[in-house]
């Protein structure tokens, strides 16, 4: 039986290839700033705070925790926590297969982490392009890649599946850096299995490794 937590909360992971660091050269800008060049890092660890808005039995539930992330080029392992800190689900993600672990439960295993994750959560979670924008790159519903900038307005993109993502703060507001990375990402969808979807993910910590 799925825990309330993996029914209710929303995890984070995907398994998706890439050797090396990736460098992305944004598209030109509109205006006469100067264009930055943000390099992608498949070598990261994150912490930081999930909150969850869906609806159930077309009741509004909202569900609150953290987690971490620590990823390399062929591995991620997501850790989901309570509140209080306690861990209370794991997933850990290889080439073709992620397994989410539970205390006192068996684990749950999927070639694709997005089956494992909907399974378990009983609605859809875009995990399949987390690795991409938790970094800030993506590719949008007209099939051109974007790089996420710094920016005074909050910037927004949709995504092929219909996910509105929203980059509304950076680890520095002031720097138009290359090295300046999101801190706040919003994440909203209609869905039919539970309603409007948001996910609000809030990074507290960046640490990156070598390329």
């Amino acid at each position: 039986m799925i825990p309330t937590w993996c029914r209710r909360a929303a995890a984070a992971g995907l398994v998706l290839l890439a050797a090396g660091c990736a460098t992305v050269t944004p598209p030109p800008s509109t205006d006469n700033t100067p264009v930055l060049e943000r390099r992608y890092n498949d070598n990261i660890d994150l912490s930081g705070r999930l909150s969850i808005r869906y609806e159930q039995d077309r009741r509004e539930q909202a569900v609150h925790g953290s987690f971490t992330w620590s990823q390399s080029a062929r591995h991620i392992v997501l850790s989901l926590l309570s509140p209080l800190g306690q861990t209370l689900a794991t997933i850990d993600i290889k080439p073709g297969l992620a397994v989410l672990t539970q205390s006192g439960k068996a684990p749950l295993a999927a070639a694709d982490v997005d089956i494992l994750t909907e399974q378990a959560l009983g609605w859809p979670l875009p995990v399949s392009g987390l690795r991409d924008w938790l970094q800030g790159f993506g590719r949008g519903a007209d099939g051109k890649s974007f790089v996420a900038q710094p920016s005074k307005d909050t910037t927004r993109y949709v995504t092929p599946d219909g996910w509105i993502l929203s980059y509304g703060e950076w680890q520095d507001d002031t720097a138009d850096t290359a090295q300046n990375r999101p801190k706040r990402i919003d994440l909203a969808r209609d869905t039919k299995q539970a309603g409007p979807v948001s996910i609000r993910i809030v990074i507290d910590k960046w640490q990156t490794g070598a390329p």
